[in-house]
């Protein structure tokens, strides 16, 4: 159990920095969107490009048009990094003491109805007001496979929680 203890902690504290990342970049694109600050345009503002702050260097680049922005650029951005801090919050479960609580199942929950609600809903509002790759098909399929996959972790930690629960009246 050392092992999981070790390797969960590493999983959390990296996806804990993408999320912070993605986090990161969806807010400082959207500020320089809304503001112009460290926006670049290209062919007669077809395109854009958010640079590095304080530079001319482009870090993100993009077609300049509301659907676009939303659906395609800040809504990935945004949304991977909500399930990077889900799936860190998952990994925090497997170092903590006690490894069947409430709190586990409650994190493992959120997880799965967010892999299984959130990449459909979003593909299905976009597919509205843009045109999309076949690949997002590949990600919604993924995305879903791995909601069901914390589905049934989480039903197996409300097993153990009841298990556990069971145990203690015992003692």
């Amino acid at each position: 159990m050392k092992t999981t203890h070790i390797v969960s902690k590493i999983l959390f504290y990296i996806t804990r920095f993408l999320a912070f990342v993605y986090f990161t970049l969806a807010g400082y694109s959207l500020l320089a969107l809304a503001t112009g600050w460290s926006l670049r345009f290209k062919d007669n503002g077809k395109y854009f490009q958010v640079c590095y702050p304080f530079t001319e260097k482009p870090l993100m680049l993009g077609d300049y048009n509301i659907p676009y922005i939303i659906f395609d650029f800040l809504a990935p951005l945004s949304l991977y990094g909500l399930f990077f801090l889900l799936i860190s919050n998952v990994f925090k479960v497997f170092f903590q003491p006690k490894l069947f609580t409430q709190n586990g199942i409650d994190h493992l929950r959120r997880f799965y109805l967010a892999n299984l609600l959130l990449p459909s809903i979003t593909i299905f509002l976009a597919s509205l007001f843009v045109p999309l790759d076949n690949e997002v098909s590949i990600f919604i399929v993924l995305h879903f496979m791995l909601g069901v996959f914390a589905y049934f972790l989480a039903a197996i930690f409300k097993q153990g929680l009841n298990l556990q629960n069971e145990q203690d009246l015992f003692i």
